[in-house]
């Protein structure tokens, strides 16, 4: 037995999660003392109107950011519920799928039978198991939902305020833009743990002590999870994309506006869409790896010594482990909002990576202390039928090696997409002999920003197994996620400046104030990049740790390359994410057509739209989008979930592990560099940008330059 006492493991893991929530809405109450007035003569319910400073700006403008906040709000949120009425219909057709697939396993049996692991025991029987399996999946479904409204709806309370903030400074700006971020990122984290550990109490009082049926359950939280994120990034993935390419092609490329010109039918589905697809969908995506994660952990920790011995702090270690991470998180924030004030824009980034530094170094710590006190010296771990003999330092070693990877992915992540590093120069340096030289150079980018990673993945992994065995993998993507309120909010912060820029572009600002958001966007490029490496890392470890929980289950010993069947199903499996890259692309693309013969019809049919005299129908692009994601992302959707269903069915479980372990493998190097090869596209065209700026003011000469870059800026779903 560990040191840490039952009692106060049930009390700490809750007040942690309460402290997150707490901390989230008071980053959310400062963040809303930017002053809002409801004046109902307008017709707004949510004005934003500023004291003037300066003279920067005159109350018209601030009245303008309000109206925009509001459509890119009401945007967001119709999106959203529309996208969530096709996933209720989809929640209930695959928890019904769960519960007959498990149930008939045993004949919908209501008899209590032998354990699988725990033997001499009698464990609940399999018409239970599926009943509460299929409710952990709808408990996950929801979080994962809830996590992804409420970072959209704080992402769009902040945006305006924040253009507002910029008018003061850039400090003042990015700590509005940071805090509303770390709004997103606690609630998250302190939601998902409250409700996995909620969860497990009630779950806890049907199994009493039969731990391997109430944990086995529990991993439906986490499918519940991940097959949310699936779609909501799939779905908001479609619409930010199509809305993007449509509003630039058309406006920067064809009629020479700037970007966010409030004349371009497009520009309010771009903004939306940095909010469905950045927010919403990479909150569903973190969430789901995060839940993933800890579910893989608990459920070989319940087939272990820590199960069978029913020693419950030892068991919710990786639940301590996300409670130490949320405080360390909120020290951490405080790094940025109150220790260490923005007076420059190039003080941006590094205040970004001091955030990945110093909540790394604590982690550390708090993981030693962890292990230390919640950890027995020595155990036993299941290890595909044997049980492996480990100490507590080799978990310590196991979760901060994970923690340590993920700082390296972050870091070579923000040196391949950053602007102020040589590999984008390159890219924009290549631009100058056109978009053929743009592509070589781009895709090479991508390809050579996977090495770094994968060896850090690589070395992760054999650490961890060789310590712990498959345990020590799910710990170690724990590790990776531990900080993920800091790693959320540094993501989410993007999306919302790039909205910030947006606004103050459409609402008519100075120039002065666009370029101080320019460089809260720009970091936020860098960051969203950062934050998809975070996701891609987690997922490679997270899928691992599941693999090796679904082999142990299906009583698979060894995974034989050489077996025909497992050979066919690697081949297969390494097809699929360029499969599912395909249709995502493709549906980017159909999108996007639809988006720019819409943009060019209202440019051509409104009179007085170019000379600023009409306003453009920013409703029906919105719907553009809005429909084309909801109708394109089902089959992606459809073909993730229903492959494994029908390999496992038609072909046996060793065809369905090699098509598990072929995807894994080839998923992690297409992610990755897809992920990073978009990002540097889209800061070379910021750096082009800004360099052309200097030498010339015409801002033709500067788009004809930089299209090359904003043509490729396509970042794959």
């Amino acid at each position: 037995m560990g040191m840490l006492s039952e009692g106060l493991t049930q009390v700490l893991i809750p007040v942690a999660a309460l402290v997150g929530i707490v901390f989230a809405l008071l980053q959310w109450y400062v963040v809303s003392k930017v002053k809002v007035s409801g004046d109902s003569s307008s017709g707004l319910s949510d004005k934003l109107i500023e004291d003037e400073e300066d003279g920067v700006d005159n109350r018209e403008a601030s009245i303008k950011c309000a109206e925009i906040q509001n459509a890119i709000s009401i945007g967001a949120t119709s999106f959203l519920f529309t996208q969530y009425k096709y996933l209720s219909v989809f929640m209930c057709v695959f928890a019904a799928i769960i519960f007959l697939f498990l149930g008939s396993v045993k004949g919908f049996s209501t008899k209590s039978e032998a354990c699988t692991y725990n033997k001499g025991s009698l464990c609940k029987p399999a018409l239970a198991n599926a009943a509460f399996s299929t409710i952990a999946f709808l408990l996950g479904a929801l979080t994962s939902v809830l996590s992804g409204f409420l970072g959209m709806k704080i992402a769009t309370y902040a945006n305006a305020r924040t253009t507002l903030e910029a008018r003061k400074g850039v400090g003042k700006a990015f700590v509005t833009a940071f805090r509303s971020g770390a709004v997103m990122g606690f609630l998250l984290a302190a939601n998902g743990l409250l409700v996995l550990y909620i969860s497990i109490l009630l779950f806890k009082l049907y199994y009493g002590d039969d731990w391997e049926g109430l944990y086995e359950s529990i991993t439906g939280y986490g499918l519940g999870g991940s097959s949310m994120a699936l779609f909501g990034r799939v779905g908001g993935g479609i619409y930010t994309k199509a809305a993007d390419v449509g509003a630039d092609l058309v406006g920067k490329v064809e009629l020479n506006i700037p970007e966010d010109d409030p004349r371009n039918p497009a520009v309010i589905a771009d903004n939306v869409g940095d909010n469905v697809g950045d927010i919403a969908g990479m909150g569903s995506d973190l969430f789901g790896s995060y839940a993933e994660s800890s579910c893989a952990a608990l459920f070989v920790a319940s087939i272990s010594s820590f199960g069978i011995s029913h020693d419950y702090t030892a068991m919710s270690f990786p639940l301590i482990i996300s409670s130490v991470g949320i405080v360390v998180c909120l020290i951490t924030t405080l790094f940025a909002t109150d220790l260490f004030k923005i007076k420059d824009v190039s003080e941006i980034e590094p205040s970004l990576k001091r955030q990945l530094v110093v909540s790394t170094i604590l982690m550390t710590v708090g993981i030693a202390m962890v292990s230390f006190f919640a950890l027995p010296s020595e155990f036993t771990i299941f290890n595909f039928g044997t049980e492996k003999v480990v100490k507590n330092w080799h978990l310590f070693f196991c979760v901060a090696i994970g923690l340590w990877a993920g700082l390296v992915i972050g870091y070579t992540t923000e040196y391949y997409t950053s602007n102020a590093y040589s590999p984008v120069q390159d890219v924009a340096d290549s631009c100058r002999t056109g978009a053929a030289t743009n592509v070589i150079f781009g895709l090479a980018l991508g390809y050579k920003s996977v090495i770094i990673p994968i060896f850090s993945i690589a070395v992760a992994i054999f650490v961890s197994f060789s310590l712990a065995a498959m345990y020590g993998i799910a710990v170690a993507a724990l590790g990776m996620l531990s900080t993920i309120a800091t790693g959320l909010a540094i993501d989410a912060y993007g999306p919302i400046s790039d909205n910030a820029g947006g606004i103050a572009e459409m609402a008519g600002m100075s120039h002065k104030i666009r370029e101080r958001t320019d460089a809260l966007d720009a970091a936020g490029n860098t960051t969203a990049a950062i934050g998809k490496g975070f996701a891609i890392g987690s997922a490679a470890l997270v899928s691992l740790a599941l693999f090796g929980a679904f082999v142990s289950r299906a009583g698979i010993n060894t995974v034989d390359v050489l077996t025909p069947k497992v050979f066919i199903g690697l081949i297969v499996g390494a097809m699929l994410p360029y499969w599912f890259s395909a249709m995502t692309m493709k549906s980017v693309g159909s999108a996007a057509l639809k988006m720019v013969e819409e943009v060019r019809r209202q440019f051509k049919t409104i009179p007085g739209l170019m000379e600023g005299r009409a306003k453009p129908d920013y409703a029906n692009c919105v719907k553009i989008s809005t429909d084309a994601s909801l109708r394109e992302m089902i089959p992606p959707g459809a073909l993730v979930m229903l492959t494994p269903l029908i390999t496992g069915t038609l072909f046996g479980v060793e065809t369905l592990a090699g098509v598990l372990a072929g995807s894994l493998v080839s998923g992690v190097q297409v992610a990755i560099s897809a992920s990073n090869t978009g990002g540097a596209w889209d800061n070379a065209k910021k750096y082009i940008e800004v360099k052309i700026f200097i030498l010339a003011a015409d801002i033709s000469f500067q788009n004809r330059l930089a299209i090359p870059c904003l043509i490729l800026d396509c970042n794959v779903v």
